[in-house]
């Protein structure tokens, strides 16, 4: 009997079909009992118990527009009655009328894109690019950065989940500190006096490692499921100052922070600055199917103009993929949603500020439009965490604690050590908002009783 012709399995089956024959990304594999999803719409997901969540964190921030909108699967639809896969050395209207949109909304000159299924493939495919336009090897990045999952991406990120592959990490690869203020290594005064020191500690690092050896710096538009440590204020110039000063090229990795995540179509818009290759995914098709790619210079792509560039997928510029990102791009700007993400982002920035007063154990709230997260502490004067920095186990018994009572209010959201991510989709209204704070407030109580 085939797949489709089976009548609907129980949601014990579906469950344990998932435990006894699939695999779960960054978990231990014993004792899981994943949410059981029937259905999702708009902010909010349903398991087959029929409890609702309110989705805080757009799955991985990446559901933009929210679930279930069927212009999406309209367009899918249409792109397949018309043809589903072609070869990516042949020509389609959805691939290139996606190629065209993203040249308009991306900053600056950023023209042409190479198309992935994902966002950690767009990132392994600009590390290439960039040490064959070059010819240089080595790529600065920053400690606290997650950049992908593949052993390339990996490399690139600070991130801890790469520590059990060091011995098999890919070489060339140089983390510099993070302007994170709040905890700033440098103990700087001011934002701008951390992106001062924070600027001066990668240019020393970069006179240290050889400026001709450098092929480029890898930043985050804005900072994402790393703390959201904001960038102060003219930091991302000074970074692109110090790379054009040494011919580096510089590339902006936007698959979380852009498509109006920030309140703007990309979050290097805040700062001001035309990257070099700008990396993007998720909110491209709002999750609703794979799709990544980078987008570059037109003189980047020139250097291969008499010569092949030796990057390829078998699934890059996937015509039904490209079908979905143009209804999804088309949607942010028909419904507003960039705009809509400053309004709410603001709105929300507001309410965490009452929430301040209320829990001690509130140190710290960064976010930028609909990107965003709440850092819980022990003591505001000396700013121990409630879970430290790649916590063990036994270092996240408060902060599962806070995790199972979001959970048992009816929320979904991304709690990592001490953070509570603050990333619902872009069509949130005020009402939705005050529904999450409620609950992230009855949460953060939980914390409170462990303060000192």
């Amino acid at each position: 009997m085939s797949i489709s012709s089976k009548t609907i399995s129980s949601k014990e089956e579906i469950l344990q079909n998932n435990l006894a024959h699939t695999i779960f990304s960054w978990s231990k594999q014993n004792g899981l009992n994943p949410i059981n999803i029937a259905n999702a719409k708009g902010v909010y997901l349903t398991d087959r118990s029929g409890k609702r969540y309110l989705d805080f964190t757009s799955q991985l921030m990446n559901v933009n527009i929210g679930h279930g909108d069927s212009r999406v699967t309209e367009a899918v639809v249409k792109q397949m009655a018309e043809l589903s896969y072609v070869n990516p050395g042949m020509a389609t209207e959805a691939r290139g009328l996606l190629g065209k949109k993203l040249a308009e909304i991306s900053p600056g000159t950023l023209n042409r894109t190479f198309f992935t299924n994902g966002g950690t493939e767009a990132v392994e495919h600009a590390i290439k690019l960039a040490r064959l336009y070059t010819g240089r090897h080595k790529i600065i990045t920053l400690f606290q950065s997650y950049h992908g999952a593949t052993y390339g991406a990996l490399s690139a990120s600070g991130d801890p989940r790469g520590l059990p592959h060091d011995s098999q990490g890919v070489p060339n690869f140089i983390h510099v500190e993070n302007p994170y203020f709040y905890r700033c290594p440098w103990n700087s005064k001011t934002p701008n006096e951390c992106a001062e020191n924070a600027a001066a500690h990668l240019e020393r690092i970069v006179n240290y490692e050889g400026p001709n050896s450098i092929a480029a710096i890898l930043m985050e538009g804005e900072s994402g499921s790393s703390g959201c440590i904001k960038y102060p204020i003219g930091y991302w110039k000074k970074v692109k100052a110090i790379a054009d000063k040494h011919g580096i090229l510089t590339i902006c990795d936007e698959v979380m922070s852009g498509f109006g995540r920030t309140g703007k179509w990309f979050g290097i818009n805040h700062h001001d600055v035309e990257p070099d290759i700008m990396c993007m995914a998720k909110g491209m098709t709002s999750g609703y199917i794979p799709l990544g790619g980078f987008i570059v210079k037109e003189e980047i792509v020139k250097a291969f103009e008499d010569k092949p560039l030796p990057i390829g997928l078998t699934y890059s510029g996937h015509a039904v993929a490209c079908a979905a990102a143009n209804a999804v791009i088309d949607i942010y700007e028909k419904d507003n949603l960039v705009e809509n993400a400053k309004l709410m982002g603001e709105y929300l920035d507001s309410q965490v500020e009452k929430l301040k007063d209320k829990h001690p154990s509130i140190g710290d709230f960064r976010n930028t439009g609909l990107l965003g997260c709440i850092e819980l502490v022990k003591n505001r004067k000396t700013k121990e965490p409630m879970a430290p920095w790649n916590a063990s186990p036994n270092e996240m018994v408060i902060m599962n604690k806070v995790m199972t009572k979001l959970n048992e209010l009816g929320m979904y959201t991304f709690v990592r050590w001490n953070w509570i991510f603050t990333a619902p989709p872009l069509i949130i209204n005020k009402d939705q908002v005050d529904e999450g704070m409620d609950i992230i407030s009855k949460a953060i109580a939980v914390a409170d009783e462990y303060c000192n």
